[in-house]
């Protein structure tokens, strides 16, 4: 089942123009998800992309995301805003903070938490960023799990004229992240002061945009506001450049092609249909590890019959 649209008809280097679904989580902390939608599945090895926030809580109130498990995958989480408290089955518990990135490689299988540390829920914080899941090669899916956290200092940055981008995971603008990726695989943070421009190689056969902020020329091809995931064609080389007056931000991200399609489920990834069923019947029956000093934990909801196939 091949369910990416690719449109021809559309101008220039752009292959499809994804407009996130919104979800109200409550109090108004609205994600919008950008991947996987009917428009396109994966970008490389990227099957998941949500934009949360931004979002203010109020005193005594913050992100809960009970323990949950994920198997077949890799989490990459990373904040523009705010802080995050990462807690899981390996006995893990780190902070996140805006320009460092958690990288937590299920395989197997982990279980994790995330959520509002109690001092900042105590006055209130605000919070916005994005998670994506990449999918682990076949080679890798039942691997150990493991977490890494690597602080913003550490990434390479790329200035110039205005523009301004941190290389997150993998080799972009010659530059390559400390963090070790699963697959060949790239992810920056852009940054465009009003009027610099920024040229985009086509280094990797899948590479999209994401807009967090302000609105996004690409020339010939039209401009895009915030909340739109631009997905190039094979072999595009663009020039990126701000609109109007504000600052402009974007997420650029993509890889090679998986090995092979893959299956998605709730939080589980696999090549295996089989594999997903048996991750399912293991958290119904609460055999995954648990995360210390946690008692909460999301039930396995009511799902389809059967995994949707990517691509």
């Amino acid at each position: 089942m091949h369910l990416e649209n690719h449109h021809d008809d559309l101008p220039g280097d752009i292959d499809v123009v994804v407009v996130p679904r919104s979800h109200d989580l409550g109090d108004n902390f609205v994600v919008r998800r950008a991947l996987p939608s009917k428009e396109r599945r994966m970008v490389g090895p990227f099957v998941f992309l949500d934009e949360m926030g931004p979002h203010r809580f109020t005193e005594g109130r913050g992100l809960d995301v009970r323990p949950h498990p994920h198997i077949g995958l890799a989490t990459v989480t990373y904040l523009l805003d705010g802080e995050i408290m990462h807690r899981d089955s390996l006995g893990t518990v780190q902070a996140i903070r805006p320009g460092e990135i958690n990288w937590m490689t299920a395989g197997k299988g982990i279980v994790h938490s995330e959520r509002t540390a109690p001092a900042l829920r105590a006055t209130g914080s605000g919070l916005s960023g994005l998670q994506c899941w990449v999918a682990l090669p076949k080679s890798m899916e039942e691997n150990d799990p493991s977490f890494s956290h690597t602080k913003a200092d550490q990434l390479p940055v790329i200035e110039g004229d205005g523009a301004s981008a941190r290389i997150i995971v993998g080799d972009f603008f010659g530059q390559r992240s400390p963090v070790k990726a699963a697959s060949d695989m790239f992810y920056a943070d852009l940054t465009l002061q009003p009027g610099a421009r920024l040229s985009m190689p086509a280094q990797y056969d899948e590479q999209a945009i994401y807009v967090v902020q302000g609105e996004l020329d690409l020339g010939r091809d039209g401009s895009f506001p915030a909340g739109q995931l631009v997905v190039l064609k094979r072999g595009a080389a663009v020039t990126l450049a701000g609109k109007g007056p504000g600052v402009t931000r974007a997420m650029l991200l993509g890889g090679e092609p998986m090995d092979g399609p893959r299956y998605l489920t709730w939080n589980f990834v696999s090549s295996s249909v089989e594999r997903i069923e048996q991750a399912k019947q293991d958290w119904r029956e609460q055999r995954f590890a648990r995360v210390p000093d946690e008692t909460e934990f999301i039930p396995l909801p009511d799902l389809p019959g059967r995994p949707v196939q990517y691509p």
